[in-house]
This record gives C-alpha cells, sequence and structure tokens, in this order.
C-alpha cells in the first residue's frame, strides 16, 4: 500500500502542470546556452584554436549551432509527449508526428553546412535530400495541422453508463502508470544512446567517427520510437477492457502502424526515409477521419434514438 502511494505521488509530480513549466523553464536555459557554447566551438575552429577531427560538418558554419538547441527542443517535446499521454491519446499520436517533423527541420539545420550551390544541384546527394527535406517540413506541417484539426472534432454526447466510467477511469489510471514509468526509462535510454554514441565517435576504429556523425540524427530516437511502438502496443490491449467498439479498435491498431512507419523511417536515407514519414502521418490523419465519420454517424444514431423514445 506504501509503496503505491509513493508511485502515485510520483506520477502526479512527474506528470503535474506545474512539472511541465519547470521542464520547460530549464530545457529552454540549457538550449540557450547550448547554442552560445556551440557558436564559441565554430568561432574557435575558425580562428585555428580548436581542431576537431570529426564531425567538422557541425563547426563549418554559425547555421549548424541552430542544430544544438534544437536537440534540447526535441527532448522537451519526448517530455510533453508522454505529458500528454494519459489526457490524450490524439494529441500524445500527433506529438509523435510532431517530433519527427521537428527532427527533419534540425537536419534541414545540419545539412546547410553540406549545400553545393551549383547547376548540378539535382545531381548532389546531399542538396537532394535537402530538396526533400525542405518540401516534406512544409508538407507534413499542414498534415499535423489536419490531423490536430480532426482531432477536436467531438461527436457524442450521450451520457455513460456507471460501468462504462469507472472503465475509463482504469484505462487512464493505467495509462498515467506508463506515462509515469516512461519518464525515467526515457531517462535512462537517452544517457545510454548519448555514451554509446561517443564512445563510437571518438573511438579509434576506422571510420567510427564519421558513421556517428554520418547518424547522428539517428541518437537516440531510433530506440525511442522502438518503445513507443510496444507502447503503443500496451494501450491497445489494455483498451480492449475499456471499449469493443471496432471504429475505436481499428483506430488504436492503425496508430501502431503509423508509429512503425516512423521507425522504419530511420533505416533508409533519402527520398525513401521521407516517404515513409509522410506516409505515416498520411496513414494516420486518413484513419482519423474514417473514425471521425464512425462517430458522427453513432452520435447522429443516438439522437434519432433520444427522439424515439421521447415520442
Amino acid at each position: 500500500m506504501a509503496s503505491n502511494n509513493a508511485f502515485n505521488r510520483l506520477s502526479v509530480y512527474l506528470l503535474s502542470e506545474n512539472s511541465r513549466k519547470k521542464s520547460e523553464r530549464i530545457i529552454l536555459n540549457v538550449a540557450i546556452l547550448s547554442f552560445v557554447t556551440h557558436l564559441l566551438l565554430i568561432f574557435l575552429s575558425d580562428f585555428g584554436i580548436l581542431h576537431i577531427g570529426i564531425g567538422n560538418e557541425l563547426l563549418t558554419s554559425p547555421i549548424a549551432a541552430i542544430y544544438t538547441p534544437f536537440s534540447f527542443i526535441l527532448i522537451y517535446e519526448v517530455y510533453l509527449l508522454i505529458f500528454y499521454l494519459p489526457k490524450s491519446f490524439t494529441t500524445y499520436i500527433s506529438k509523435q508526428y510532431e517530433i519527427i517533423v521537428l527532427i527533419i527541420i534540425r537536419r534541414l539545420f545540419k545539412d546547410f553546412s553540406s549545400l553545393s550551390i551549383t547547376p548540378d544541384w539535382f545531381k548532389i546527394k546531399y542538396d537532394l535530400q535537402f530538396t526533400y527535406d525542405i518540401i516534406a517540413a512544409l508538407v507534413l506541417f499542414f498534415l499535423i495541422y489536419l490531423f490536430r484539426k480532426e482531432g477536436l472534432k467531438r461527436y457524442s454526447n450521450k451520457k455513460m453508463s456507471v460501468a462504462e466510467s469507472e472503465g475509463l477511469l482504469r484505462f487512464i489510471k493505467i495509462k498515467k502508470s506508463i506515462a509515469s514509468l516512461l519518464i525515467p526509462l526515457i531517462f535512462i535510454v537517452s544517457v545510454y544512446s548519448l555514451i554509446n554514441w561517443l564512445w563510437i565517435a571518438l573511438g579509434t576504429h576506422d571510420g567510427g567517427g564519421m558513421n556517428a556523425f554520418r547518424n547522428i540524427n539517428n541518437v537516440f530516437f531510433e530506440q525511442f520510437f522502438t518503445i513507443l511502438i510496444v507502447v503503443d502496443v500496451v494501450l491497445l490491449l489494455f483498451s480492449f477492457f475499456h471499449t469493443d467498439e471496432f471504429h475505436k479498435i481499428i483506430r488504436n491498431s492503425g496508430f501502431i502502424i503509423s508509429t512503425i512507419l516512423i521507425r522504419l523511417s530511420f533505416s533508409v536515407e533519402g527520398l525513401l526515409n521521407t516517404l515513409l514519414i509522410a506516409a505515416a502521418i498520411v496513414f494516420g490523419l486518413l484513419l482519423l477521419i474514417i473514425y471521425n465519420k464512425y462517430e458522427s454517424q453513432s452520435a447522429r444514431h443516438t439522437e434519432s434514438d433520444l427522439v424515439t423514445e421521447e415520442n
């Protein structure tokens, strides 16, 4: 009983509005400090005071310095994803989409230093990837807007039975427990990912440093989206105790497919990477649109039944 109370208190603390605001202030301060530090390293490298043999593409232009604070902003977005998990499943999914689009934006700042402004723009690999990313960022931004707009729609005003209310409260409690466990787990995974990346980047084996910086966008987030797939499956299984409605089961199952597509995007490069991310968000958006059609139809039937009963 004491351990349950302690866990509940921890859950309330980690997922409280006060903790969110504190995390926001800390992350913003760290992001500003990291940006200034990165700029300083770039200037030291330009003047020949600092010599770093690996990852020099991040030290060639002040624009690349934006990459570092963006990484901390992404960490805060990860926290927000967990924060909204118990509150809204649709918002939780939209946060996944926002994170992957922010990763693309962050990659754009990194790729600015590798651009070659020549007539052969569409023949150079890095320039092509930059083109894909900048178009994808705009398109995906609009798709997320549509997804959030669909997520705000509410159709059913029917009163829940006592059993349904208790089932919903149990499901919310389960989501809070999962979210509370996720925060320390994500922290451990992020620290491990950083240490592992530094070990490879600073390693003496051939090509280790260059490969580490080539895959820097995947650090932590590859493991993070793998964890989210497991979380989505667990939520789907527990949702069966809350509802057995076909359209809700399909929606929750489909969102798992969407997360898997995002995870697969980390395994490929170039246009296929961008297409997998776009496919994930389009798939999630279409799922939500069809789900809302079901909800709308169900609400109309409920209103019709109520009118019939009154007459």
